[in-house]
């Protein structure tokens, strides 16, 4: 949502993970104004961001005051602890707080963190010639870790129970990521039902057509 005056500035770009923070923000009917660029593949969105996250990538939020925030997971908590009212995350005294923690960090740390090497796999010491090795290693770690978030949750409607939360948002937005939706239905069944019923949401129908066109 490109809006002048929000208080909101999202750093992001079609088809990443800034996409779960868009569907936050539209879901709580918060304004932000976009600032589009795919920083892993071009140099000029990586000099943009800079300036506001040294790390020079997205989701990077600039809150109202200019206060920076990071991390797309940090970022999908704070939101949805900031307007309870909306529900998009257990309170803290819910039974159900300890599993949406455990499971946002871990989409965060043991699925999507692993797509920072892709473009790039030079950044763990490997060289140009092995990328396609690599890649694929990649693909396999992160569809066990699909199967093993699999393996340990009970969904009802969504992830959690019946009640969407910030972490439907992010399996469904993480999931369209390689090795891709047809694999993580393979390896991820139980889930997959429920991040189904993510993509068919009216509320977010237009954000996924734009920001996932080929889908």
């Amino acid at each position: 949502m490109n809006s002048p005056a929000a208080p909101l500035t999202l750093y992001g770009a079609a088809a990443s993970g800034s996409v779960a923070v868009e569907a936050a923000l539209t879901l709580l009917g918060l304004p932000y104004q976009l600032i589009e660029g795919a920083t892993w593949a071009e140099a000029a969105a990586r000099d943009r961001v800079a300036p506001t996250n040294p790390m020079r990538q997205i989701p990077t939020l600039v809150l109202e005051g200019g206060e920076v925030m990071t991390e797309s997971a940090a970022i999908l908590i704070y939101l949805a602890d900031l307007h309870p009212e909306a529900r998009l995350a257990p309170a803290p005294n819910d039974p159900r707080r300890r599993q949406f923690l455990r499971w946002m960090l871990y989409v965060s740390s043991a699925i999507y963190s692993l797509h920072w090497i892709k473009p790039d796999v030079k950044r763990i010491g490997a060289p140009d010639s092995a990328r396609d090795a690599v890649v694929n290693a990649v693909h396999e770690r992160i569809a066990f870790c699909w199967s093993n978030m699999d393996r340990q949750l009970t969904p009802g409607r969504y992830l959690l129970g019946d009640e969407l939360t910030a972490l439907d948002l992010y399996v469904a937005v993480i999931s369209r990521f390689g090795p891709w939706r047809e694999r993580f239905y393979e390896s991820a069944p139980g889930m997959t039902t429920a991040v189904r019923r993510v993509d068919e949401e009216p509320r977010l129908a237009a954000l996924w057509r734009e920001r996932f066109p080929e889908d």
